[in-house]
């Protein structure tokens, strides 16, 4: 970096915070694991510039001022058009969302059906289906998300969406190569320190950690840098596209990646359904169903395929600003949300 450049920077990051965001010092770290499975590999070293990152998840009441402010109509609140899913089975094509419903006993862990309902109705205000809502939820991260959705909320707040690198990052809050975002024990003491799943996944939920489903954010300790949520809770959409694998180390260590970015839209369609062509963005940490049994991705170099016209009730995001970007020359106006 130039003195210029390392003098520019010097100067926003003094400048006032923007509200509910943290300053994360750019740096370099060990992306990925070798140790779980196969899409975290391989692990590799890259550098990310500085950047604010939101303390918590943006949740229901955060997303409601964005509501009222642009008239947005999320994803899972529109009918789908037959002619974006030629193949689609007529009944099913009506506004709603999938919504984890847990079975009643064990069931074949390679078979999601088991245990996810596309609900109608189901959406970001009710969340479990027609008959819910987030009446005392404002604290809970907003779920039901497609990346549109997610998207559209990050221009109108002055922000975007985390690359999946800056993600990762600011989830170690300064721990590199740890296995979790507060060291290399799961539950360190028997102390739950992220909103995951205690028992047997999908049949039994013990909620040992007091939460059968989202919880309000803030509720487990920060990480290193002050980060709430990176871990459990709900998965967080990134910008990224997906792709199956990291790229191998840089051979010199003049060439680590610098602020790298995901694969092509193209590479990222699902090669197991190659009649479907709906391309994939990366999610990062988890969320309140990973469990020991099932999903062992609470854990920062954890990361998953997300078709972009999906909503889940276990997705939700969280926004960055960049130092680099035109948007944070004048930071002395707080963004909204």
């Amino acid at each position: 970096m130039s003195s210029s450049q390392d003098q520019a920077h010097r100067l926003v990051s003094d400048l006032p915070a923007p509200q509910d965001m943290l300053f994360v010092e750019r740096g370099s770290f060990r992306m990925g694991s070798d140790h779980h499975y196969p899409e975290e590999a391989p692990s590799h070293r890259v550098s990310v510039d500085s950047f604010w990152i939101d303390a918590t998840p943006v949740t229901n009441g955060q997303f409601k001022k964005f509501i009222r402010d642009t008239g947005h109509v999320t994803f899972a609140e529109k009918k789908p058009k037959a002619e974006d899913y030629p193949n689609a089975l007529p009944h099913l094509l009506f506004a709603g969302s999938l919504v984890f419903a847990p079975p009643r006993y064990p069931v074949d862990l390679r078979d999601w059906s088991q245990w996810w309902t596309l609900m109608r109705g189901a959406n970001w205000r009710h969340p479990y289906g027609r008959k819910s809502d987030i009446h005392g939820l404002d604290n809970h991260p907003v779920v039901h998300v497609a990346y549109s959705d997610a998207l559209a909320y990050a221009q109108w707040a002055g922000k975007d969406l985390p690359t999946e690198a800056e993600w990762e990052f600011a989830a170690r809050g300064g721990i590199d190569s740890a296995e979790y975002a507060w060291g290399d024990e799961f539950t360190p003491d028997g102390k739950h320190l992220a909103n995951t799943w205690q028992g047997s996944f999908p049949h039994e939920n013990l909620a040992t950690d007091g939460y059968e489903r989202t919880s309000p954010v803030m509720s487990y300790p920060p990480n290193g840098y002050g980060i709430y949520d990176m871990i459990g809770n709900v998965w967080e959409w990134t910008s990224d596209w997906y792709t199956n694998q990291h790229t191998a180390d840089a051979r010199k260590a003049c060439c680590i990646p610098e602020n790298p970015r995901g694969g092509s839209e193209e590479a990222s369609y699902d090669p197991n359904q190659p009649e479907i062509k709906i391309p994939r963005k990366v999610i990062k940490g988890g969320s309140h169903l990973c469990a020991p049994n099932y999903c062992r991705r609470y854990r920062p170099a954890a990361r998953h395929a997300e078709p972009v016209d999906t909503s889940t009730s276990h997705v939700g995001f969280r926004c960055v600003i960049r130092t680099g970007n035109e948007k944070c020359q004048s930071l002395s106006v707080t963004p909204q949300g």
